[in-house]
């Protein structure tokens, strides 16, 4: 079994830019500059037969290229009960008209469709409990942040595999955007 994702990789200097901001916090697992992405639709657990198909459909989603810009920063869940931090997305047209296209594709591959709405962002740390008035400096304090524009010329299918700190992403077939 392979678990997969769909994303978009991050250019170096803003993980650079992120990985500053990755201290500090208690209860925080904080994401390797490596692995910093912005998610388009995550798979899960498929096998090598469906991950072909997936990666078949996802050679004919034809989308433009386009700039992004991160925004801000924002959790999932709130107080001690929030579950990551993240970097938002800029709103973006091209943005969303690509994750419609990477979300078809994924469906004709035979797989169920997403149930969550599609809320670009990048995953800084996840969170167990983190001190709310820490949690709340952090975002206040980097509620100015931004990076980019930055170019966005192909997406990924990515497979996710467990590491000694946390999981490893790989890239497993690029996909070009049209210039």
């Amino acid at each position: 079994m392979l678990r997969l994702f769909v994303g978009l990789a991050l250019p170096d200097g803003v993980m650079a830019r992120l990985a500053i901001m990755c201290a500090g916090l208690p209860g925080a697992r904080w994401v390797e500059p490596q692995n910093m992405h912005i998610t388009l639709r995550f798979i899960g657990e498929v096998d090598e037969g469906a991950a072909k198909e997936v990666a078949a459909r996802l050679g004919r989603v034809v989308a433009e290229s386009f700039s992004l810009e991160l925004t801000g920063l924002g959790t999932f869940g709130a107080g001690a009960k929030a579950r990551a931090l993240w970097a938002g997305v800029a709103p973006s047209e091209a943005l969303a008209h690509l994750q419609a296209k990477v979300e078809s594709a994924v469906v004709r591959a035979g797989l169920p469709p997403e149930g969550r709405k599609f809320t670009p962002h990048v995953t800084l740390p996840r969170l167990t409990r983190p001190p709310p008035a820490r949690l709340q400096a952090l975002v206040e304090g980097n509620s100015l942040f931004r990076a980019g524009p930055f170019g966005v010329a192909r997406f990924s299918l990515f497979e996710s595999r467990p590491g000694n700190g946390g999981p490893v992403y790989i890239p497993l077939v690029d996909y070009e955007l049209i210039d």
